[in-house]
């Protein structure tokens, strides 16, 4: 299990900067004029849908001075509480979707096949590190061993 915790804190660190660069890009350009849109559409007691949408298209066409409008006295408490919900948001599906895509097994992205899996020349025993039928680099079956010595290719050629 602390292989699985490893490999989430090292992809986590790896991503961190992308992740706080993607935050602040959405909050500002998209969730701090959303919540000015929200506060300017219950100015009147109920939610007007119509406003709102006004609002809202004023916003993307002038972005400057949605985010302006976003910073003043009026408009910045309801521009923290949704970035405080968005944020909340941000953080819960990041951390889902990191563990979702952490590894099932402490074997992931690990070659398979390969001659790693012996220490200190004990394939030799069996393999041939200077001629035969060629396995892996420097590991070799060899022709004049006895018993079976049938070879299984999997793969495939690729021409250009």
């Amino acid at each position: 299990m602390s292989y699985k915790i490893k490999e989430l804190i090292g992809k986590m660190k790896k991503m961190l900067p992308v992740y706080i660069v993607l935050w602040v890009f959405l909050v500002v350009a998209l969730i701090m004029p959303l919540s000015c849109a929200c506060k300017i559409a219950t100015i009147d007691g109920g939610f007007d849908f119509e406003k709102f949408f006004e609002v809202c298209g004023n916003a993307t066409s002038n972005l400057g001075e949605a985010i302006k409008q976003s910073f003043s006295k009026e408009y910045i408490e309801s521009s923290l509480k949704g970035i405080g919900y968005f944020s909340i948001a941000y953080i819960v599906v990041l951390v889902i979707g990191t563990i979702k895509n952490a590894g099932k097994t402490e074997y992931r992205d690990i070659e398979h096949g390969s001659s790693d899996w012996s220490k200190g020349g004990e394939q030799y025993k069996v393999l041939s590190n200077k001629k035969g039928i060629i396995l892996a680099e420097n590991n070799y079956l060899p022709l004049d061993k006895r018993g079976n010595v049938n070879v299984l290719i999997v793969g495939r050629f690729r021409f250009w």
